[in-house]
């Protein structure tokens, strides 16, 4: 639904915030602010689910331990064997048949374990991202219309989809990465202590050097990571420009500099890619390097001691092993702890937008709509997007119902305003919108909106059959109700002429069919909702004169006995207008029929001849 058109905003809104979306298998994102504070509150969402993660971690501690006590158990075998080469007292295969037996169930528990432990944090993870998921879906349909005006829709996609992902990943791999490491390493260096205390102080002199190495590494890279991410966004943003607009790349010849810039923005990408890619490559042949120097210095320390009988050579292997087994996790520990920041970042990202404010609850007023006639009356409306930079200031006005109300002016001169009032996308400053003299804010927003319909220049249909699109003006609509609202527009003779008929199916877009039908479509689908105003916004620009003429009798047929508000582009098709006011800067400048305004040689005078002598000539 991100191309909805939501909004009318006016041209002197503020400029919306760029977006900061990753995608889910990004590395770097922006670091959070607030980092502890963003945690506590992630950490309520899985609080309902506290029993499935003590189940996890419970998990996770015996796979572990199961793989951490396999190692002292193969050097007890090689130890036995040693023993029996050294002593002449032959094999003894009875205890290396119950050692084998006993790995293998260690090694089946452990992999069964591993498996639960995979199997509910999955579960906790989806659950718990599908729950959030669902309430930033409901908080969007809350917001107020300002902010989808002063947010792209890029960046609220990013938040609703990128940003969601990236929480889901930190929630089903780092969460559990982390529960095993600790583990791992907690476990390991249990197990050196018990083996030999004097070979896990050898073992220790390389942790810190491996710590610094992650250290060091990790800052390098993620700098390089982070521009990385830049040109991809850069690349994407210029391969959607490029794809959506080829037309006209095409028809002006630019296809040569439209390579050209990609590839400026893919070698930039390149560069980046490959420092990030390099730098982070360097840190596991160093983390090798640095597991190769512990097992030289455990050997050569494990032999002595060996030698001197202060410990079994058995155990020396298992030394070895341990002391090879922790640097793994050791490694791991900088993609868990960049994985987590991205989450973080990404849930600070979402909490903003869940504690954004919201229209205020509405109760529906016990105000009778049945009667309502259609008498719009402003009084000393003052408005802004910006309050201290007024748009509108002291509008008054008095519609009758049953008259149309032509709206002209230049871009800017608040046509697009008066129509977000209206429909309380946006209060008032000062003053009152008053229809047949209840004040609109003494009624609640659906019921203030039930009273209207609106038919814009930029059409949306879903993607959906044709009978739903339609039955999308009032819910519950009936199958005759539908034909017979796609009659009154003039819509019922294409469509009976498509394969599916009503049931059609229109792509994304609505693609398959033409411009003038979808317009004819929209007018379906606001004729349905019984309007007591009309809202139009002149559509005929972009279609052939046939269908023009189609929507220009179909737009006259719903007009028929409502109240209508008409934002005016070309002005020969206002001339039948009970009034038309003319706008600049946010103030009526001049008001009256087309004839009047003629008359008095003004501002609308002049647009009228410009566009006229346009036509003729």
């Amino acid at each position: 639904m991100s191309k909805i058109k939501r909004g009318m905003g006016n041209k002197q809104q503020p400029t919306p915030p760029k977006g900061m979306g990753h995608g889910p298998n990004m590395m770097p994102v922006e670091k959070p602010k607030e980092f502890k504070k963003t945690v506590i509150r992630l950490s309520r969402y899985l609080k309902p689910r506290k029993f499935l993660l003590i189940i996890v971690g419970i998990a996770a501690l015996f796979s572990t331990l199961f793989n951490i006590i396999s190692p002292k158990l193969l050097g007890d075998a090689t130890s036995s064997l040693f023993d029996s080469f050294l002593v002449g007292t032959g094999v003894d295969y009875p205890f290396l048949g119950n050692l084998l037996l006993v790995l293998l169930g260690l090694y089946t528990l452990s992999a069964l374990f591993a498996f639960l432990q995979q199997f509910i944090m999955a579960s906790v993870a989806q659950r718990t991202i599908a729950e959030m998921r669902q309430e930033v879906n409901e908080k969007l349909t809350r917001l107020p219309l300002k902010y989808f005006d002063q947010h792209s829709h890029g960046d609220i996609l990013s938040r609703a989809v990128n940003d969601i992902d990236n929480i889901n990943n930190s929630f089903q791999q780092a969460l559990t990465q982390m529960i095993t490491t600790i583990i791992t390493v907690v476990g390991i260096i249990i197990m050196m202590f018990i083996i030999s205390p004097l070979l896990t102080l050898v073992v220790f002199v390389t942790i810190p050097l491996s710590m610094v190495v992650i250290k060091y590494v990790a800052s390098f890279s993620q700098k390089h990571f982070v521009s990385q991410q830049e040109e991809l966004g850069s690349v994407n943003g210029h391969i959607e420009e490029m794809f959506s607009g080829h037309k006209v790349v095409k028809a002006y010849g630019q296809e040569k500099k439209s390579i050209k810039t990609f590839d400026a923005i893919n070698e930039r990408l390149y560069e980046a890619g490959w420092k990030a890619q390099f730098i982070s490559g360097i840190m596991m042949p160093m983390m090798m390097f640095i597991s190769n120097i512990g097992y030289i210095l455990v050997s050569i320390a494990g032999g002595l001691l060996v030698l001197n009988g202060s410990i079994r050579i058995g155990d020396v292997q298992a030394f070895i092993q341990y002391s090879q087994q922790i640097s793994h996790p050791m490694a791991q520990m900088a993609g868990i702890a960049n994985m987590i920041q991205t989450g973080v970042a990404s849930a600070e990202r979402i909490f903003t937008l869940l504690d954004e404010e919201e229209e205020s609850l509405e109760k529906e007023t016990s105000v009778s709509l049945d009667h309502i006639k259609g008498d719009v009356s402003f009084e000393r409306v003052r408005f802004g997007y910006d309050e201290q930079k007024p748009i509108i200031r002291g509008l008054s006005l008095e519609v009758k119902s049953g008259q149309t109300v032509a709206i002209v002016g230049p871009t800017g001169a608040g046509k697009t305003t008066i129509i977000n009032l209206l429909l309380r996308f946006y209060e008032v400053n000062g003053g009152s919108i008053s229809i047949d003299g209840i004040n609109l804010r003494e009624l609640s927003r659906p019921q203030a909106r039930s009273l209207f319909a609106m038919v814009l220049q930029d059409t949306w249909l879903f993607k959906g059959t044709i009978r739903d699109n339609i039955a999308y003006g009032r819910e519950g609509a009936t199958e005759e109700e539908v034909i017979q609202a796609a009659r009154h527009a003039y819509a019922d003779d294409f469509i009976r002429t498509l394969p599916d008929g009503y049931d059609t199916v229109l792509s994304e877009d609505a693609t398959n069919i033409s411009q003038g039908q979808r317009q004819l479509l929209t007018i379906a689908r606001a004729l349905i909702s019984n309007p007591i105003v009309l809202i139009l916004d002149e559509a005929t620009s972009s279609v052939d004169t046939r269908t023009e003429m189609n929507i220009q009798m179909a737009m006259k047929d719903i007009m028929r006995g409502r109240t209508s508000f008409v934002i005016a582009h070309r002005l020969s098709t206002i001339r039948d207008a009970d009034m038309i006011l003319v706008m600049k800067d946010g103030d009526i400048i001049e008001k009256g029929n087309h004839n009047e305004l003629l008359d008095q040689r003004g501002f609308y005078a002049e647009l009228y001849q410009s566009q006229f002598s346009e036509a003729v000539s």
